[in-house]
């Protein structure tokens, strides 16, 4: 193993003299159309028994995407990955769609129509939850998001709040495998699983919020052979050492009191 596998099984190993489960959850974004590397995705979730989140834009879902899942055995959930994936920001921004309902007052109105969408096209797989593209959301949109009958926030790093807003809960992703700039690759496996456990780190001394799962961020669709080397080898090790708890999306975001079905304002 290199250094960067032997920190991750030392720091799993801590959990487990501590008592404590370290729970992670998969989330992979920007799906839409069956693709042979969501094959792909879908087996190694499978193989693995890691249960995936799979973002997928509403624009691009297709009918065919649902049977695709359906197929498969691995244990998927759907997410909503904004409404396009169309960049709304003002010149000179960062690119966001989610931007504040102020420039697109159509946007939240959209952003139900998706939901109720993709609840009829997935059924019991659909999750309220919202995945902003690029993990930009502007403030004055998150803050409807619970009206429009979501229940969850996904977006990178850690959450500031469990429940940014009452009714939401939040939980992000910590370790994304890929580099996109100055050019689109995989990070490099020290780099990724040093992401993985200084997280885990961080939540067993206290420094980072524990009840937070650490949360693998991956786009199945730009992945190239390291990566998918990287992804396998990863959850082969996680889904066999006895202080992990792999999450499904029903567990990652779970409320106290549901909120799905309330009005469009």
């Amino acid at each position: 193993m290199t250094g960067g596998w032997d920190a991750l099984a030392a720091e799993l190993d801590a959990w487990s003299a501590a008592g404590q489960t370290a729970e992670v959850w998969w989330r992979d974004d920007d799906a839409g159309i069956p693709c042979p590397a969501l094959d792909r995705l879908l087996a190694l979730a499978a193989e693995t028994a890691t249960p995936l989140s799979l973002a997928v834009i509403p624009a691009k879902a297709e009918a065919a995407l649902a049977a695709t899942l359906d197929r498969h055995p691995a244990e998927t959930a759907v997410l909503q990955h904004g409404a396009a994936h169309h960049n709304c920001a003002p010149p000179g921004a960062k690119k966001c769609e989610l931007v504040d309902p102020v420039l697109l007052p159509a946007l939240p109105e959209e952003l139900h129509r998706c939901r109720v969408g993709l609840e009829q096209l997935f059924g019991k797989r659909f999750r309220p939850v919202m995945v902003p593209p690029w993990n930009r959301i502007a403030a004055g949109l998150r803050a409807t998001l619970p009206s429009l009958g979501f229940e969850g926030l996904s977006t990178y790093k850690a959450r500031e709040a469990v429940e940014p807003l009452p009714g939401l809960r939040q939980t992000n992703c910590h370790v994304d495998i890929l580099q996109w700039r100055p050019q689109r690759r995989f990070l490099g496996t020290d780099a990724a699983l040093a992401l993985l456990t200084g997280h885990l780190a961080a939540k067993r001394a206290g420094v980072a919020d524990a009840a937070e799962p650490s949360g693998i961020l991956s786009h199945h669709q730009v992945h190239d052979e390291a990566a998918w080397d990287f992804l396998t080898a990863l959850f082969r090790r996680l889904a066999r050492h006895p202080a992990v708890r792999l999450l499904p999306a029903e567990r990652v975001f779970a409320m106290s009191a549901a909120v799905a079905g309330r009005a469009v304002p």
